[in-house]
């Protein structure tokens, strides 16, 4: 039965900025070439693994982020932040309609 390590048991509760640490140092070590085949062969692996994680918390960031958007009367609307979209279409149409400002936030 396979032995399960502090790091392995802790990787599905790990931070976004521990993580990027972790991956920080792996390649440390693997740049280092001090390592051998076998231990670069697991940091490998284990590095590609916080790289999913960061990936997927990343990825569930990104759905939560919204700007607001003030109206011509004044008045603010909430709208998402589509990624690979432009925020504001047609600008030139009418420059002083709308004034953008991002809020990071969770929905």
């Amino acid at each position: 039965m396979p032995r399960k390590t502090k790091d392995s048991a802790s990787k599905n509760e790990i931070g976004f900025e521990e993580a990027i640490e972790q991956l920080e140092e792996i390649t440390r070590k693997l740049e280092s070439g001090a390592m051998s085949l076998d231990e670069s062969i697991k940091a490998y692996e284990s590095g590609m693994e916080l790289r999913k994680i960061c990936t997927e918390m990343l990825s569930r960031a990104e759905k939560k982020l919204e700007y607001l958007e003030r109206r011509s009367d004044g008045s603010l609307e909430k709208k998402p932040i589509l990624s690979g979209e432009s925020e504001v279409e047609n600008d030139d149409a009418d420059e002083n309609s709308t004034d953008q400002t991002r809020l990071f936030q969770e929905s």
